[in-house]
């Protein structure tokens, strides 16, 4: 009896063991994987989340982005120092160039997606290019300035009968000047000199060689020639002079502009730049000594210029309602003067990118 029951438990367990080797053989045969039993040890590799840092590294998209040497460079140099940090919510690749037509081509091909430039040149280049070019906003007002080495102008109408040194002719500065001098009862033509030179260095030389000069000059140049020249001093603000006859306008000397198509097509990119600007622009007027070391570090200007000059730089950020109306009522004054200085007819609404 003893031996039947252990022919039995044997017969049992074949065939279980028989049974689970078909059930191997079955999963193996169709590409399908058997559980495993409690026995077999279970090794699981968890996924590795990516990090915040990688996420955002990889959100992030390349920008390059133009400004003239001079003040419409000098706001972005905050933003400039976090951009090279990597602290900025993009990747941005400044350009600083000497003349505007180191910009314009490659800011109508999309090469520069964003640039800091002059008004009027933004108007020409939005009329030229079909509109491929918008304005978001206005950071540089005006920098223009009336010194003397005399004492007596205090006022617009004592520049009546006077020679006025400048440079500009044919551009903004000579329309500039004749806005603010008709609008006073004064014909630039008749009752003032105005003689132009090519070189802001060439006026400094007139100044510093003769006693009782007119100059009109921008900013930081007006600084640069009072380092050298004790005798020079600043007589009239030629923006608060233009604003008081117009308050709804204003001498506009920069504005930021947009390569349409990027714009259009990575909206939370440009307006996180413009973010970005605003509170690099705020940063530049409240910490005026650090910020001309950047200045300087950027090779805008020397730190010593940039530190006199910035507080008359009229360096802003202003969007919306406030920069149409300003802007239009500067071109308008330009366009009166001479209409291709703005592309030959004023711009429409979509000349701005909202």
């Amino acid at each position: 009896m003893k031996k039947y029951k252990y022919l039995i438990l044997t017969l049992i367990f074949s065939m279980v063991v028989l049974a689970g080797c078909q059930a191997k053989k079955n999963a193996e045969d169709n590409n399908i994987t058997p559980e495993p039993t409690k026995a077999e040890e279970i090794t699981v590799t968890p996924t590795e989340e990516p990090t915040k840092e990688e996420e955002s590294t990889a959100e992030k998209i390349t920008m390059n982005i133009a400004a003239l040497k001079g003040p419409t460079a000098m706001g972005m140099v905050e933003l400039m120092e976090r951009a090279e940090n990597g602290e900025t919510a993009n990747n941005y690749d400044f350009t600083i160039a000497g003349t505007a037509d180191e910009i314009t081509t490659n800011l109508i091909k999309g090469d520069f997606q964003i640039a800091a430039i002059p008004c009027n040149l933004a108007s020409i280049l939005y009329q030229n290019s079909e509109g491929k070019i918008q304005v978001a906003g206005i950071n540089t007002l005006g920098v223009l300035y009336i010194v003397e080495t005399g004492d007596s102008i205090k006022s617009v109408e004592d520049l009546k009968g006077k020679t006025i040194y400048s440079t500009g002719k044919g551009t903004t500065p000579e329309f500039t000047l004749n806005y603010l001098l008709s609008s006073h009862g004064i014909d630039p033509s008749k009752d003032v000199t105005i003689q132009y030179k090519s070189e802001a260095t060439e006026v400094a030389a007139i100044l510093s060689e003769t006693d009782n000069a007119i100059a009109m000059l921008p900013q930081p140049y007006v600084t640069t020639v009072q380092m050298t020249n004790d005798k020079v001093r600043v007589a009239l603000d030629v923006t608060k002079e233009w604003e008081a006859l117009n308050s709804n306008s204003s001498v506009v000397t920069g504005v930021v502009v947009v390569n349409k198509k990027f714009a259009d097509e990575n909206k939370e990119a440009v307006e996180a730049f413009l973010a970005e600007y605003k509170d690099s622009v705020t940063y530049i007027n409240s910490n005026v000594e650090e910020a001309s070391n950047l200045i300087e570090k950027f090779g805008i200007v020397k730190a010593p210029v940039a530190k006199q000059a910035l507080p008359y730089c009229n360096i802003t950020l202003i969007r919306g309602e406030e920069m149409k109306n300003k802007v239009n009522g500067y071109l308008k004054v330009l366009y009166d003067q001479k209409p291709e200085s703005v592309g030959g007819k004023l711009p429409e609404e979509g000349f701005y990118w909202e």
